[in-house]
């Protein structure tokens, strides 16, 4: 009989981005299956889970001084120890490196390291830190949401491969019952033009320069970045500099429901992101009916392809000019832009929701009868 768990997944800086999306649609998905699920993380970004019930914050903001750190650190233990979990989840390779040890710290026996940021975000001392603690048991299971990403682990211990499980990422359907004309008027923006556009956090790796670059080759393109990052100031200026701001358009932070109209408004979207570890906002915009150009590092091929073939067209973000010629390609040639779309529609299948959160409820299990095993307690 499946016993009801107390889960708490953790993960660093609270807004509406990838990593905190799949997390979110994970506990809810927990807690529709009979286990209680709360949410803590390190600090409060944006106000995006200020109305999230059972989620808590250590900190309003990042902390600025060793002292503030320091703070910080207690009250992750002392918060995790009043939650008294059964489990605990981190996410992002903040989230696996300060929460696992807390987590053991509060005496939470079971701890589940998911990596869901991309070795190139990571610098070499995380990367060893990971590989230690892995090693030596930190974390009970890993968790990798595609083959690539599992591949990039090839070279460490045995004791840190063998606690390796694949699960793909779940995904909600996007999809709009806006039509495009509807879905333009509710952002602001002009019904007549080729709309290209990407969803993301805007920080340097996800390339969203080569988005706006493109502009350069079409006076009739424009483009709509949705989303807030870091590097949001920066794709402003280059848009200046280059003569295409009047054609470049920035939403701000986005709810999650707000997503798929805002996809409904593009003829095309464009994901230039040179690190992922599955591409969950590509793999969203694809599901609904949208042809992509795609960076073609190995995890985007991977997981934008079905039995149908690809999902996306494919280009190099070492060389932004070309993206060009796919763009051009996928706007005149309907055909090919619908190959892409029929193939597109079987990604809700392959990652469904309700297929993530079986296999996270199987590690729970395993967990929780190796435990029972452990005390003598019979599990039939």
């Amino acid at each position: 009989m499946k016993t009801r768990q107390k889960i708490l997944i953790v993960q660093t800086q609270a807004e509406n981005a990838g990593a905190q999306e799949i997390a979110r649609h994970l506990g809810d998905g927990l807690e529709s299956r009979g286990h209680e699920v709360q949410h803590l993380f390190f600090y409060r970004k944006t106000d995006a889970f200020d109305a999230v019930p059972n989620t808590s914050f250590c900190a309003d903001q990042r902390p600025g001084s060793p002292m503030a750190f320091l703070v910080f650190l207690f009250r992750l233990v002392k918060q995790i120890r009043e939650i008294k979990p059964d489990v605990v989840l981190t996410f992002q390779h903040y989230g696996n490196l300060f929460g696992a040890p807390a987590a053991r710290l509060a005496g939470v026996r079971h701890v589940v390291a998911n990596q869901v940021s991309a070795q190139a975000a990571m610098n070499d001392t995380i990367r060893r830190v990971d590989k230690l603690f892995g090693s030596l048991g930190m974390y009970d299971t890993i968790t990798v949401n595609s083959a690539d990403t599992a591949g990039e682990y090839a070279d460490f211990p045995k004791r840190y491969t063998e606690r390796i499980v694949y699960v793909p990422h779940g995904f909600k359907d996007k999809s709009s019952a806006l039509t495009k004309q509807q879905a333009r008027e509710k952002f602001g923006l002009p019904q007549t033009v080729t709309l290209l556009g990407s969803v993301a956090r805007l920080n340097a790796m996800k390339r969203l320069d080569i988005a706006v670059r493109a502009l350069v080759h079409d006076e009739s393109w424009h483009l709509v970045l949705g989303g807030q990052g870091p590097d949001e100031n920066n794709l402003r200026q280059l848009a200046a500099d280059l003569g295409v701001s009047d054609r470049t358009y920035f939403t701000g932070e986005m709810e999650s429901n707000e997503v798929g109209d805002l996809l409904a408004a593009m003829d095309l979207f464009v994901f230039p992101s040179e690190a992922e570890t599955f591409g969950l906002a590509a793999v969203e915009a694809a599901q609904t009916g949208l042809p992509l150009v795609s960076n073609g590092i190995p995890v985007l091929r991977e997981v934008l392809k079905t039995d149908s073939g690809p999902c996306s067209l494919f280009a190099d973000s070492e060389d932004p000019d070309s993206f060009i010629a796919p763009i051009r390609t996928l706007l005149s040639d309907k055909d090919q832009a619908q190959a892409l779309i029929q193939s597109s529609k079987k990604l809700k299948t392959m990652y469904s929701m309700d297929a993530m959160v079986d296999r996270y409820e199987k590690i729970l299990s395993d967990k929780e009868q190796a435990e029972l095993t452990i005390k003598g307690v019979s599990t039939a």
